[in-house]
């Protein structure tokens, strides 16, 4: 086996993902998903820390990238506009390559209550990242903490929309999808008066 190629790392998530739709996740080895993508399991550990973390790995980068488009929204923008900016800016970096992944993530994690945990645990990261921005922009604390939790909600509603594998169109853009959500919630919570 080549001791390094470019893609390892998708290549890698890939076999895992597919392996734990096939077989689950707790019968499924590093040795295992080593082997699917042609790797050696010295290759794997180099781009993960066990196979727990192939289903969280990109928390801490889209965690980022929600904080730092709150950040750099304008200065007079409203708390939601904000969160807007901070949609805009992770749903801008999505590829085709993670709305090929969806599908198989959802399955695994449907599959296994460890997985939701983690999943779970996954949408309060985002939404600690984006309230902490928030505050840094002087938004008081229920503020900043209830449009954090409906910009986690939009973001995850209108990924789930646009990696949904059985639509027949063109999904379009990302941020479509979450602009779309993001603008229903809020007039869902402008219902609960």
């Amino acid at each position: 086996m080549p001791r390094w190629k470019p893609d390892a790392r998708e290549r890698l998530a890939v076999a895992a993902l597919s392996l734990f739709a096939e077989q689950g996740y707790d019968e499924t080895t590093v040795a295992q998903i080593s082997e699917r993508a042609g790797l050696t399991r010295s290759t794997f550990f180099r781009h993960f820390g066990d196979k727990r973390e192939i289903l969280t790995a990109g928390q801490t980068a889209l965690s980022r990238l929600l904080a730092e488009g709150i950040e750099a929204a304008p200065a007079d923008a409203t708390p939601m506009a904000a969160v807007a900016a901070g949609l805009e800016r992770a749903a801008g970096q999505m590829t085709q390559f993670n709305r090929e992944l969806s599908p198989l993530l959802r399955a695994a994690i449907e599959a296994n209550e460890e997985l939701q945990t983690r999943d779970a645990l996954k949408s309060i990261g985002m939404a600690a990242a984006m309230a902490d921005a928030l505050r840094r922009r002087n938004v008081a604390e229920p503020t900043a903490q209830v449009a954090a939790e409906l910009g986690v909600l939009a973001f995850k509603v209108g990924f789930r929309q646009w990696a949904d594998p059985t639509r027949d169109d063109d999904p379009g853009e990302l941020t479509t999808h979450t602009r779309a959500a993001l603008a229903e919630l809020r007039a869902a919570a402008a219902e609960l008066r």
